[in-house]
């Protein structure tokens, strides 16, 4: 925390700091962190200044690039991108009881869940995709997750079509990023990062 803080503004430092576990505020500086990476190192922007919607999706102010940050257990993911993004990340908890989250689908995904060979991954499937596809969208938890699907990596939300793509992080996890542009075909840059050589 006292290493890396110091790229970060005052308010984010001062945001931080109010998590209540330790945990979270380190994670949520790591996303910092990658976010500023992935932008010097791939859109060659070395200062931004983030805001947010009226809807809290932060966004850039003049700079006509989207990111998104998720993080689960020990990993934190950040999607950078041209087009709006959001993505998740779920670590795979065998103990879930995805009846519990049978309110939150629609009954054509809790058959899907109830039919599949591996419930609990098909649960953090689809749990990641719909968490994704809100982001994406930026209106976040406004959207009822029932009142759209999941068919074939597409969504439909008030009229915005969104598109997914399952990105493999690790064994244990489950992650997807969402856009409002195409994404099947295209190639996906992951990379992990080490903090030691930042």
């Amino acid at each position: 925390m006292d290493k890396y803080s110091k790229i970060c503004t005052e308010e984010f430092n001062s945001k931080i700091l109010k998590y209540r576990r330790w945990q979270d505020a380190q994670l949520s500086l790591l996303g910092r962190i990658l976010l500023k990476y992935g932008l010097n190192q791939y859109f060659s922007i070395k200062d931004f200044e983030i805001d947010r919607t009226s809807n809290h999706k932060p966004f850039f102010k003049n700079q006509d690039v989207h990111f998104n940050i998720s993080h689960a257990g020990n990993i934190v993911v950040c999607g950078i991108s041209k087009s709006a993004i959001g993505v998740d990340i779920e670590y795979v908890d065998s103990k879930i009881n995805y009846n519990d989250f049978k309110s939150q689908m629609t009954p054509n995904e809790f058959n899907k869940i109830h039919l599949s060979e591996d419930k609990v991954r098909s649960f953090f499937t689809y749990w990641t995709e719909k968490e994704a596809v809100i982001k994406a969208h930026g209106k976040g938890l406004l959207i009822p997750l029932p009142s759209f699907e999941v068919f074939q990596s597409q969504a439909l939300i008030e009229k915005e079509k969104l598109y997914l793509k399952e990105i493999f992080i690790h064994k244990e996890y489950q992650c997807c990023i969402a856009s409002n542009k195409e994404i099947k075909y295209q190639k996906i840059r992951v990379e992990q990062i080490n903090l030691n050589l930042l």
